[in-house]
């Protein structure tokens, strides 16, 4: 771990947790569905166009394939569908919080499901995580925050959970800003018919919304998801996975400073131990 890829994945880390601030703002003013839809659509084609310039050939092997229709449906229409949906009530904050589990989920479903060999510090981490989830999220449902709204973060995370078990190994063989264009525009295509039949297009149009669909656009949509790519090409999957633990810190004090969202004592407890919990199952997996 060098200082580049140290700075590398503080700006990852920090990128992908603002996202969850940038869609609270988006869904108050704007159809969730419609919205999520027409900036995947807009992020596919800016990443296919990149692709094009950078030299890549529009051609993918079946692996590559799988993961674009695996991560098209279960992470951008189903992860990112509902979390758009359940923030119209649900706070940035916990919506950030509880999509932090996804290492949580990941290392847990390789653990039961396929065996996979974890060292004691990794199942310490796994019981940390999850009870700090649920002490947050305790606190949060007895301070009004929907229940519905919560399942349906939780549902999200199962579902990104399911898309990343169903590419287990398959190989990355280039192309990348290829595969992030095209699986975003299965998203969009995922969530137009949906959107269409449950929403109207009534948006309340302000500096504000433009700001916030720009920058969730550009930013975490594809800036981040590049920085991902070469972090992981730098140092490997699993060292870089370990910069999620700071997800559910920079998720809450983000929201804190830009939404005035509030932060109680349990909040910071609960956020130190999920963010202990997938800091301990990333290091546990480390050779």
């Amino acid at each position: 771990m060098d200082l580049r890829a140290l700075v590398l994945g503080l700006l990852f880390a920090l990128m992908w947790s603002s996202a969850f601030t940038s869609a609270r703002i988006i869904v108050a003013e704007a159809p969730p569905i419609l919205s999520l839809s027409l900036r995947f659509a807009i992020s596919g084609v800016l990443g296919l166009m990149l692709a094009l310039a950078t030299g890549e050939r529009l051609r993918l092997d079946k692996a590559q394939w799988r993961a674009v229709i695996a991560f098209g449906i279960c992470q951008n229409a189903l992860y990112l569908g509902l979390n758009f949906v359940a923030m119209q009530e649900v706070e940035a904050s916990l919506a950030a919080i509880i999509a932090s589990a996804l290492p949580l989920c990941v290392a847990l479903a390789n653990w039961i499901l396929f065996s996979e060999p974890t060292k004691p510090i990794g199942v310490i981490g796994l019981f940390a995580g999850t009870l700090g989830v649920v002490l947050i999220m305790g606190t949060r449902v007895s301070g009004g925050a929907p229940v519905w709204g919560i399942a349906l973060c939780l549902i999200g995370v199962v579902a990104l959970t399911v898309a990343t078990l169903s590419v287990r190994g398959a190989s990355g063989g280039g192309n990348l800003l290829t595969v992030v264009g095209l699986q975003m525009l299965v998203g969009a295509l995922a969530l137009l018919p949906v959107g269409l039949a449950t929403e109207v297009w009534d948006v309340t149009w302000s500096l504000r919304l433009t700001a916030a669909f720009a920058y969730t656009t550009l930013v975490p949509g594809l800036l981040a998801t590049w920085v991902w790519f070469l972090l992981v090409a730098r140092i490997g999957a699993t060292p870089a996975a370990t910069f999620h633990f700071l997800n559910p810190f920079f998720g809450v004090v983000i929201a804190w400073a830009l939404l005035g969202e509030k932060l109680g004592p349990v909040d910071v407890v609960g956020v130190a131990i999920v963010a202990g919990g997938i800091l301990a199952v990333q290091v546990s997996r480390l050779r």
